[in-house]
C-alpha cells in the first residue's frame, strides 16, 4: 500500500483530538462561517459541478446517478441552509443522558462524547461533502471523505470553502479531509485502519455498500438497499393515498427512500387499483402487477408487465413500480417481511388500530402512518442534515444526524469509595 492515505488518517486523527476540545459556541461558528463560504463560492462551486455533469453525461452515467451529482442554485443553498440548521442544534457533547446514585453512594453518569474520526464512503452526491463535514464537527469528529470520481471537481470545490472556514477559526484543515486521488486501492487501505478509524459509513449503491462490508477492519454502519412499500388498507383514504403514492414514487425515483412497492388490500383494489395505475401511467411510471393487478387495468392490462420475486425485491430507483394485490394486512407484513430492507414502510388508513399494529408489527428504519416515504430524511425529520440512513441495527438506526456521531460513556462520582474493604489491607 502506498500510505497516502495513512498519512491523511494519522493528520485526521491529531485533529480529532483537537476537535473535542473546542466548545460548543466555536463549533457552531464554524459550521455558519462554512455556510457563508459556500454561499460566497457558489459560481465556482456550481462552475466545478457542471464539468463533473459534463463528464457523467459521457461516461453514460445514469439518469439517477446524474440526478444526484447535480447541483443547481437551489440545491446549493438548501446545502448551505442544512449547514446552518445543523450549526443551530444543542450541542450534545457533554450532555449527561442518564443519572442516578448507587446505595453505596456513587453517583453513575452517562454522557455523550465524540465517536473520534470518521471515514465517509460515497458516490455522487456532492451534498455530502458538506453535510458530513457539518455534522462530524458539530458533534466533535474529525472526518475523511472519499467521494466518487464523478463528482471529483464538485467534491474539492466543496471541501476548499470547508477548509476556508477551519483557517479563518484556527482549526487544522484536517479536521476536514478530502481523498482526493479516487483509485479503488485507497478504499481498501482506508478500511484497514482500524488504528485510526472508528467508524466507517458508505453512502452509495448496494454494490459499494458490499464491497465496504466485505473488506473492512474498522466498525461500518450499512445501507444496501431501499425497498420502501406503501400498503393500502381497507379503511384508507383512497385521495390521500394516491397523493402518497404519486409523492413517493414519482416526486423523485433515483432516491433510496422512494416508493418501490404498491400493496394493496383486496377489499378495496377493485376501485383503487385502477386508479392507481392511470394515476402513475399518467406520469410516467412503469408497473409490474401480481395477476389480479394484472386483472383489474382492463384494457390497460397490456402494458404492465407480470411481476415476479426479482421485481418485489428491486431497488428501481427509476419510474417503474412493483404493485400487488394482498388478501389482508397480514399478507402485506409478510411481504414487507421477506422482500423489504428495513428502510421505509408506509401505510395509509384512517383505522388507529390497524396503523398501530402495522407500526409494531414492521421493523425497517422508518414507518410511516399516512404521510409519504420521502420524509424518511434527516433534514425532514428534524436533524438539519444526516450523514447517512442506518438500516444497521448498531447505535445508530435511520437516518443518522448529529446524536448519532456520538457515543455514550460512563463518568462515575465517588467520595473514595473502594470495592472491597479489603483493598486497605492488599489484598483482593
Amino acid at each position: 500500500m502506498s500510505g497516502y492515505v495513512r498519512a491523511l488518517a494519522e493528520q485526521a486523527r491529531a485533529a480529532s483530538a483537537v476537535l473535542a476540545s473546542v466548545d460548543g459556541a466555536t463549533r457552531r461558528r464554524l459550521i455558519e462561517a462554512m455556510a457563508a463560504q459556500l454561499d460566497a463560492s457558489s459560481e465556482r462551486v456550481l462552475a466545478a459541478n457542471a464539468e463533473d455533469l459534463r463528464r457523467g453525461v459521457e461516461a453514460k452515467l445514469s439518469d439517477a446517478m446524474l440526478d444526484r451529482l447535480k447541483l443547481d442554485p437551489a440545491r446549493l443553498g438548501a446545502i448551505a441552509n442544512a449547514l446552518r440548521e445543523v450549526a443551530a442544534q444543542a450541542d450534545p457533547l457533554g450532555e449527561v443522558t442518564r443519572r442516578e446514585q448507587r446505595p453505596n453512594g456513587l453517583v453513575i453518569e452517562r454522557q455523550r462524547v465524540p465517536l473520534g474520526l470518521i471515514a465517509m464512503i460515497y458516490e455522487a452526491r456532492p451534498n455530502v461533502t458538506a453535510d458530513a463535514a457539518a455534522l462530524c464537527l458539530k458533534a466533535g469528529n474529525a472526518v475523511l471523505l472519499r467521494g466518487g470520481s464523478e463528482a471529483r471537481a464538485s467534491n474539492a470545490a466543496i471541501a476548499a470553502c470547508l477548509h476556508a472556514a477551519l483557517r479563518e477559526h484556527g482549526l487544522p484543515e484536517a479536521a476536514v479531509s478530502l481523498i482526493e486521488d479516487t483509485a479503488r486501492e485507497h478504499v481498501l487501505e482506508l478500511l484497514q485502519l482500524s488504528d485510526l478509524i472508528d467508524l466507517a459509513i458508505p453512502r452509495g449503491g448496494e454494490s459499494l455498500i458490499r464491497f465496504v462490508a466485505e473488506h473492512a477492519r474498522v466498525p461500518v454502519i450499512k445501507h444496501y438497499k431501499g425497498v420502501c412499500h406503501l400498503y393500502v388498507d381497507r379503511a384508507a383514504d383512497a385521495e390521500l393515498a394516491l397523493n402518497l403514492l404519486v409523492d413517493g414514487k414519482a416526486s423523485r425515483p433515483g432516491v433510496c427512500n422512494a416508493l418501490e412497492t404498491l400493496l394493496v388490500h383486496r377489499d378495496i383494489a377493485g376501485t383503487f387499483v385502477p386508479r392507481a395505475l392511470a394515476t402513475l401511467a399518467a406520469r410516467g411510471v412503469e408497473v409490474r402487477g401480481c395477476e389480479r393487478t394484472r386483472s383489474l387495468a382492463g384494457a390497460a392490462s397490456a402494458g404492465i408487465g407480470a411481476a415476479d420475486e426479482a421485481d418485489y425485491a428491486a431497488e428501481y430507483l427509476d419510474l417503474i413500480i412493483a404493485v400487488r394485490v394482498v388478501d389482508d394486512m397480514e399478507q402485506a407484513l409478510a411481504h414487507i417481511a421477506r422482500f423489504g430492507s428495513d428502510h421505509t414502510e408506509v401505510i395509509a388508513t384512517a383505522d388507529a388500530a390497524t396503523a398501530e399494529t402495522f407500526v409494531r408489527r414492521t421493523r425497517s428504519s422508518a414507518v410511516m402512518v399516512n404521510a409519504s416515504s420521502r420524509f424518511n430524511d434527516g433534514g425532514q425529520l428534524g436533524l438539519g442534515a444526516e450523514i447517512g440512513i442506518s438500516t444497521t441495527r448498531l447505535h445508530a438506526y435511520g437516518p443518522m444526524g448529529v446524536e448519532s456521531l456520538t457515543i455514550e460513556r460512563f463518568v462515575v462520582r465517588g467520595e473514595g469509595q473502594v470495592r472491597h474493604a479489603e483493598s486497605l489491607t492488599g489484598r483482593d
